[in-house]
């Protein structure tokens, strides 16, 4: 495998996939739709859906509507070349009524407030769906590592903490890489937030380097955890694994991990797209008899670019970047960002697919989600599918906390149990309701939340 730089790994296993997919996004939109598209609003949007099947009274809905708390924050860092600059950072805590509030904390050049407030409300739900006692949480500062030394990264690190180290911790709200984060930068977080305490608190942050407070399994969780829901959906749906092939957007590590354990069901992956950082576009590699994970793998750049010249010299067709989308395949993994599956390219969705996987947060809007739901395609919504890298993130809280670490299959064996028993509480209820399944996995998880504040009488 070609080396990685850590900067560009997050928590979940993710390789920033990237700064410029997103940024091509804004600049290329040919509507004001999309140039408008506000997740937070997307995030509100899929929330009030769901309080209306659940009858929640109006307090609940306020109270989960918006957030609990928002942090803005300055950050001066002193640059290389001796000028100060000023970064702008948020911290978001949504909900903490079933415990301390948990998430990732991203550097992206266009962070936005609302961006952070959907993926802090997207952490509830996730923490919820696969019942473990977390809230959401999640950060964001403006930023472009690309164009940082790593001292500079170091500073603006440790001045995030040192604006917010009371406000957060073990007890109260616990941080991880997201985008363009790494165990690095986790590091030199938790040693400034423990300077400042003076204590040693490892389960003040997860996502660390292993042997300094980190868990084994993390790296594979997010991937492992996709297959294990789509496992049991051919389960369900009664269709042989080997009798599969699967399409996939990005190949950062929820890719690759995904594609590993799928290859071991006896699944066939016959397409991957990637980000080309140097053409500044995505293409699609496809090869009928069956992508090679270890090929692709050593043809790959830090930014988890696959090299176009080299997959064609293995066997590789060189599609455009959404080819993805069209294959006549079984299952559909979509594992890059978020707004990825739109009204645009919905109906481009091969008659084949019977599963889709949301490898990636908000991966499907919400009109293109009343067409995948019309034509009957069993969706295994984002806050389930990829709920494997904050369940191994708690597994690492919990390990750091107790200051005893797991085997590798301990690890992914306790994630496989929580991932199964998530997903059959879902389809459970989806079939007894007759619900869509991402309806029904935001009803358990918002149900859970909702009693959770009931309870403790805030509502």
């Amino acid at each position: 495998m070609a080396a990685i730089n850590p900067v560009y790994l997050d928590n979940y296993g993710i390789i920033n996939y990237h700064t410029h997919v997103f940024n091509h996004f804004l600049e290329e939109s040919e509507t004001m739709a999309e140039k408008s598209f506000n997740p937070f609003e997307m995030a509100q949007a899929q929330f009030d859906r769901v309080a209306e099947i659940l009858d929640l009274d109006q307090g609940t809905k306020e109270l989960l509507r918006y957030n609990l708390r928002e942090y803005h924050v300055s950050i001066p860092v002193r640059m290389d070349d001796g000028t100060v600059k000023v970064f702008r950072g948020f911290r978001v805590q949504h909900n903490d009524a079933r415990g301390p509030a948990k998430g990732g904390i991203r550097f992206h050049p266009m962070e936005t407030i609302d961006t952070v407030r959907a993926l802090a409300m997207w952490m509830t739900w996730k923490c919820s769906v696969v019942d473990i006692p977390l809230g959401g949480g999640k950060g964001g500062i403006i930023c472009d590592p690309h164009n940082l030394s790593m001292r500079e990264q170091e500073a603006i690190c440790r001045g995030w903490i040192r604006h917010l180290a009371k406000d957060m911790g073990p007890l109260k709200d616990v941080p991880a890489p997201d985008v363009m984060t790494s165990a690095q930068h986790m590091l030199w977080m938790l040693d400034e937030f423990e300077a400042i305490h003076g204590q040693r608190l490892p389960g003040f942050i997860t996502g660390k380097p292993v042997g300094m407070g980190g868990s084994l399994g993390r790296t594979e969780a997010t991937g492992y955890g996709v297959i294990f829901t789509v496992r049991e959906a051919l389960k369900q749906l009664e269709i042989p694994a080997s009798e599969t092939r699967a399409s996939v957007q990005g190949f950062g590590n929820v890719a690759q991990y995904a594609i590993e354990l799928y290859n071991q069901i006896w699944g066939k992956v016959v397409c991957v797209s990637s980000w080309d950082q140097k053409d500044q576009t995505s293409y699609s590699f496809y090869k009928e008899d069956g992508v090679d994970l270890a090929t692709l793998r050593s043809i790959t750049d830090r930014f988890g670019g696959i090299d176009k010249v080299r997959a064609k010299e293995h066997g590789y067709e060189v599609l455009p970047g959404e080819a993805w989308l069209e294959q006549d395949v079984e299952i559909l993994i979509p594992s890059a960002l978020e707004h990825q599956i739109t009204w645009k390219n919905v109906d481009k969705i091969s008659k084949s697919v019977k599963i889709i996987a949301e490898g990636a947060n908000g991966p499907t809007t919400p009109d293109a989600d009343k067409v995948i739901h019309k034509r009957g395609i069993f969706m295994i919504p984002d806050l389930l599918a990829n709920a494997g890298g904050v369940t191994c993130s708690y597994f690492e809280q919990v390990q750091s906390n107790m200051n005893y670490f797991w085997e590798k299959d301990e690890v992914l064996g306790k994630l496989d149990t929580k991932m199964t028993s998530a997903f059959n509480a879902v389809s459970d209820l989806a079939k007894k309701k007759k619900l869509y399944m991402r309806d029904a996995a935001y009803v358990i998880a918002v149900g859970r939340v909702a009693q959770a504040c009931k309870d403790r009488g805030w509502v």
